[in-house]
């Protein structure tokens, strides 16, 4: 999603990102044949906007991967004011890294900016295919998003309805609505009632976690 801060500092970001400095393994960084690389390609939700970074909800799925003592390794590549087509000009930089699980955290700001659906589709399934394309093996969990109906109805109705789609036309495992029990409800997001606050952030790692703990490697 998009913060309420100016186009400079959504560039400033994208830059350190390709310069790798916004590119931060939380955890161990050493992948194994029994350590689950996963990687979230995501917007200022995923990056932690308004949080602590290490409260955002790739940090908590870490933690709770750590807790229970799973071999996952974290890899946080979020960017606030990102979009489904900034996600593929930096995709190639991101895939130089092997990963075993990623989880495209995207489409929000498309929707904000009443971007054609169909131009998110179509970005979301570049994404899934140069990813697979590099890793065969990858698995790619798509975070689904929705828009408030002061976007429109007919532009709300198949916003949602891009999520699932793509998810069951590329075989990804789908996570309906990343802000399931968090959107809209004001006592779990900041003042500008899109991000999430910490307590926020806590619902969704667990959303996010139900998705992901069925695709980590075995430690055997």
């Amino acid at each position: 999603m998009n913060p309420p801060l100016s186009l400079s500092v959504s560039f400033l970001l994208r830059v350190a990102v390709a310069s790798g400095a916004l590119l931060l393994a939380v955890g161990n960084s050493s992948a194994s044949a029994t350590n689950t690389v996963v990687v979230f390609l995501g917007d200022s939700l995923a990056a932690g906007y308004g949080v602590d970074p290490s409260e955002s909800f790739p940090a908590l799925v870490q933690k709770k991967a750590d807790a229970l003592g799973k071999a996952m390794t974290v890899v946080n590549a979020g960017v606030s004011g990102d979009t489904t087509a900034g996600g593929v000009r930096r995709l190639d930089w991101l895939l130089k890294r092997p990963m075993d699980v990623l989880v495209v955290e995207l489409g929000g700001n498309d929707g904000l900016r009443g971007i054609p659906v169909a131009s998110t589709r179509s970005n979301l399934v570049t994404i899934i295919h140069k990813a697979r394309e590099r890793y065969p093996e990858v698995r790619v969990v798509l975070a689904g998003m929705q828009m408030p109906p002061s976007m429109g109805q007919d532009y709300a109705a198949q916003f949602r309805d891009l999520f699932p789609a793509v998810a069951k036309e590329e075989k990804a495992v789908l996570i309906p609505f990343l802000l399931e029990g968090v959107g809209g409800i004001e006592s779990l997001n900041q003042a500008d009632q899109i991000h999430p606050n910490v307590t926020g952030h806590k619902k969704v790692a667990e959303t996010v976690w139900s998705a992901l703990e069925p695709l980590l490697k075995s430690k055997d």
